[in-house]
Protein backbone atom coordinates (compact mmCIF):
# COMPACT_ATOMS: atom_id res chain seq x y z
CA UNK A 1 0.00 0.00 0.00
CA UNK A 2 1.40 3.19 -1.10
CA UNK A 3 1.58 6.25 0.79
CA UNK A 4 -0.39 7.99 -0.66
CA UNK A 5 -3.29 5.60 -0.51
CA UNK A 6 -2.75 5.01 3.43
CA UNK A 7 -2.94 9.35 3.44
CA UNK A 8 -6.48 8.74 1.42
CA UNK A 9 -7.06 6.24 4.35
CA UNK A 10 -6.94 8.32 7.01
CA UNK A 11 -8.67 11.27 5.65
CA UNK A 12 -11.78 9.13 5.06
CA UNK A 13 -11.80 7.68 8.99
CA UNK A 14 -11.86 11.75 9.61
CA UNK A 15 -14.42 12.35 7.72
CA UNK A 16 -16.31 9.68 9.00
CA UNK A 17 -15.33 10.93 12.15
CA UNK A 18 -16.33 14.05 11.90
CA UNK A 19 -19.89 12.82 10.13
CA UNK A 20 -20.66 10.41 12.86
CA UNK A 21 -20.14 13.41 15.63
CA UNK A 22 -22.64 15.60 13.95
CA UNK A 23 -25.19 12.62 13.81
CA UNK A 24 -25.29 11.19 17.25
CA UNK A 25 -23.91 14.09 19.12
CA UNK A 26 -26.17 17.10 20.25
CA UNK A 27 -22.93 18.83 22.21
CA UNK A 28 -22.43 22.15 20.52
CA UNK A 29 -19.09 22.18 20.90
CA UNK A 30 -18.78 18.45 19.60
CA UNK A 31 -20.44 19.28 16.89
CA UNK A 32 -18.19 22.67 15.76
CA UNK A 33 -14.94 20.00 16.17
CA UNK A 34 -16.75 17.22 13.63
CA UNK A 35 -18.14 20.31 11.21
CA UNK A 36 -14.27 20.73 11.16
CA UNK A 37 -12.97 17.44 10.72
CA UNK A 38 -14.98 16.72 7.68
CA UNK A 39 -14.09 20.09 6.16
CA UNK A 40 -10.27 19.21 6.97
CA UNK A 41 -10.59 15.50 5.47
CA UNK A 42 -12.42 16.33 2.45
CA UNK A 43 -9.45 19.32 2.13
CA UNK A 44 -7.15 16.11 2.70
CA UNK A 45 -8.81 13.82 -0.22
CA UNK A 46 -9.26 16.46 -2.62
CA UNK A 47 -5.58 17.58 -2.21
CA UNK A 48 -4.59 13.67 -2.55
CA UNK A 49 -6.22 13.33 -5.53
CA UNK A 50 -3.72 15.86 -7.43
CA UNK A 51 -1.33 13.81 -9.18
CA UNK A 52 2.02 13.79 -7.88
CA UNK A 53 4.86 15.02 -9.19
CA UNK A 54 8.57 15.03 -8.08
CA UNK A 55 10.24 18.28 -8.32
CA UNK A 56 13.88 17.78 -9.78
CA UNK A 57 16.30 20.32 -10.63
CA UNK A 58 16.73 21.30 -14.53
CA UNK A 59 18.31 18.28 -16.95
CA UNK A 60 22.70 19.72 -17.19
CA UNK A 61 23.04 19.59 -20.60
CA UNK A 62 26.50 18.00 -21.31
CA UNK A 63 28.29 19.32 -24.32
CA UNK A 64 30.02 17.05 -26.35
CA UNK A 65 32.96 18.85 -28.71
CA UNK A 66 33.28 16.12 -31.00
CA UNK A 67 29.94 16.56 -31.71
CA UNK A 68 30.14 20.23 -32.80
CA UNK A 69 30.66 20.58 -36.34
CA UNK A 70 29.06 24.21 -37.07
CA UNK A 71 28.20 27.69 -35.31
CA UNK A 72 24.27 26.25 -35.89
CA UNK A 73 25.24 22.96 -33.26
CA UNK A 74 26.99 25.64 -30.79
CA UNK A 75 23.63 27.24 -31.15
CA UNK A 76 21.29 24.23 -30.22
CA UNK A 77 23.39 23.60 -27.48
CA UNK A 78 23.41 26.84 -26.07
CA UNK A 79 19.23 27.43 -26.71
CA UNK A 80 19.20 24.41 -24.09
CA UNK A 81 21.39 25.61 -21.72
CA UNK A 82 19.68 28.96 -21.77
CA UNK A 83 16.51 27.19 -20.97
CA UNK A 84 18.34 24.48 -18.64
CA UNK A 85 21.25 25.14 -16.74
CA UNK A 86 22.17 28.75 -17.35
CA UNK A 87 18.56 29.40 -15.89
CA UNK A 88 18.45 32.64 -17.93
CA UNK A 89 14.78 32.53 -18.73
CA UNK A 90 13.66 32.98 -15.13
CA UNK A 91 14.43 36.64 -14.85
CA UNK A 92 15.07 37.16 -18.60
CA UNK A 93 12.44 37.45 -21.47
CA UNK A 94 12.67 37.03 -25.62
CA UNK A 95 9.91 39.45 -26.24
CA UNK A 96 8.39 42.78 -24.14
CA UNK A 97 7.12 41.87 -20.65
CA UNK A 98 5.71 43.85 -18.11
CA UNK A 99 6.99 41.16 -15.36
CA UNK A 100 10.32 40.05 -16.54
CA UNK A 101 12.97 40.90 -13.77
CA UNK A 102 15.34 41.49 -15.78
CA UNK A 103 16.12 43.43 -19.43
CA UNK A 104 14.49 41.72 -22.52
CA UNK A 105 17.15 39.75 -24.77
CA UNK A 106 14.76 40.03 -28.04
CA UNK A 107 17.11 41.37 -30.72
CA UNK A 108 20.18 41.30 -28.40
CA UNK A 109 22.65 39.82 -30.49
CA UNK A 110 22.28 42.49 -32.99
CA UNK A 111 22.55 44.93 -30.47
CA UNK A 112 25.80 43.93 -28.73
CA UNK A 113 28.87 42.82 -29.89
CA UNK A 114 30.13 38.85 -28.63
CA UNK A 115 33.01 40.59 -26.81
CA UNK A 116 30.01 42.92 -24.73
CA UNK A 117 28.10 39.62 -24.42
CA UNK A 118 30.53 38.06 -22.81
CA UNK A 119 31.70 40.10 -20.55
CA UNK A 120 27.96 40.83 -19.72
CA UNK A 121 27.46 37.50 -18.62
CA UNK A 122 31.04 36.94 -16.63
CA UNK A 123 31.45 40.95 -14.84
CA UNK A 124 27.90 41.59 -14.69
CA UNK A 125 28.23 44.01 -11.98
CA UNK A 126 30.82 46.30 -14.51
CA UNK A 127 27.59 47.70 -16.03
CA UNK A 128 24.46 49.41 -15.26
CA UNK A 129 21.08 48.64 -16.97
CA UNK A 130 17.96 50.45 -16.01
CA UNK A 131 14.17 49.80 -16.75
CA UNK A 132 12.30 51.84 -19.18
CA UNK A 133 9.65 50.22 -19.40
CA UNK A 134 7.80 52.23 -17.01
CA UNK A 135 7.08 56.47 -17.46
CA UNK A 136 8.84 58.52 -14.74
CA UNK A 137 12.46 58.21 -14.05
CA UNK A 138 14.03 54.86 -15.27
CA UNK A 139 14.53 52.40 -12.26
CA UNK A 140 16.87 49.52 -12.21
CA UNK A 141 15.55 46.01 -12.72
CA UNK A 142 14.60 43.87 -9.57
CA UNK A 143 16.71 41.08 -10.12
CA UNK A 144 20.63 41.33 -10.21
CA UNK A 145 22.19 39.16 -12.81
CA UNK A 146 24.73 36.65 -11.31
CA UNK A 147 28.06 35.92 -12.38
CA UNK A 148 27.11 32.76 -14.82
CA UNK A 149 30.41 31.42 -15.01
CA UNK A 150 30.64 30.58 -11.02
CA UNK A 151 28.53 29.04 -8.55
CA UNK A 152 25.38 28.11 -7.83
CA UNK A 153 25.18 28.50 -11.87
CA UNK A 154 28.73 28.03 -12.62
CA UNK A 155 29.25 27.79 -16.64
CA UNK A 156 32.20 27.22 -18.43
CA UNK A 157 33.60 29.17 -21.11
CA UNK A 158 32.23 26.25 -23.57
CA UNK A 159 28.62 26.76 -22.23
CA UNK A 160 28.95 30.42 -22.40
CA UNK A 161 29.89 31.11 -25.95
CA UNK A 162 27.45 28.50 -26.87
CA UNK A 163 24.71 30.65 -24.83
CA UNK A 164 26.24 33.51 -27.01
CA UNK A 165 25.58 31.89 -30.69
CA UNK A 166 22.25 30.96 -29.53
CA UNK A 167 21.71 34.82 -28.64
CA UNK A 168 22.92 36.10 -32.03
CA UNK A 169 21.25 33.27 -34.17
CA UNK A 170 18.21 34.53 -32.16
CA UNK A 171 18.14 37.57 -33.32
CA UNK A 172 18.73 36.55 -37.08
CA UNK A 173 22.36 37.67 -36.96
CA UNK A 174 25.46 35.87 -38.35
CA UNK A 175 27.17 33.82 -35.66
CA UNK A 176 30.17 34.82 -35.06
CA UNK A 177 31.60 32.21 -32.55
CA UNK A 178 33.45 29.46 -33.68
CA UNK A 179 33.37 26.21 -32.59
CA UNK A 180 37.33 26.44 -32.97
CA UNK A 181 37.33 28.46 -29.67
CA UNK A 182 36.15 25.64 -27.79
CA UNK A 183 38.20 23.94 -24.97
CA UNK A 184 39.21 20.66 -25.97
CA UNK A 185 38.66 18.75 -22.69
CA UNK A 186 41.66 18.24 -21.06
CA UNK A 187 43.10 14.38 -21.71
CA UNK A 188 43.12 11.86 -18.58
CA UNK A 189 46.93 10.75 -17.87
CA UNK A 190 46.90 6.10 -18.26
CA UNK A 191 47.60 4.94 -14.89
CA UNK A 192 50.84 3.13 -14.51
CA UNK A 193 51.25 -0.28 -13.14
CA UNK A 194 53.15 -0.94 -9.70
CA UNK A 195 55.80 -3.04 -11.43
CA UNK A 196 56.43 0.07 -14.20
CA UNK A 197 56.56 2.72 -11.42
CA UNK A 198 59.24 0.41 -9.81
CA UNK A 199 61.39 0.33 -13.41
CA UNK A 200 61.44 3.55 -13.78
CA UNK A 201 61.98 4.55 -10.68
CA UNK A 202 65.12 2.25 -10.44
CA UNK A 203 65.95 3.82 -13.61
CA UNK A 204 65.86 7.14 -12.16
CA UNK A 205 67.94 6.44 -9.47
CA UNK A 206 70.42 4.82 -11.36
CA UNK A 207 70.97 7.75 -13.80
CA UNK A 208 71.37 10.28 -10.83
CA UNK A 209 74.58 7.31 -9.43
CA UNK A 210 75.96 7.57 -12.79
CA UNK A 211 75.93 11.75 -12.38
Amino acid sequence: MSEVVKLQLIGLCIVGFGTVILLFIKAQFARVTGFVSIVLGLFALVALAVPQMASLPPAEESINIADIKTPTDMATIGQKIFFSKGQCALCHSIGPSESARCPDLKGIGSKLSREFMFESLTEPQAYLYLDFRHEGIPKEYPARMPYINKNPIGLSKNEILSVIAFLQQMSGEPISVNPSELDLPRATPAPVKAADAGSVAVAHARSLSAK
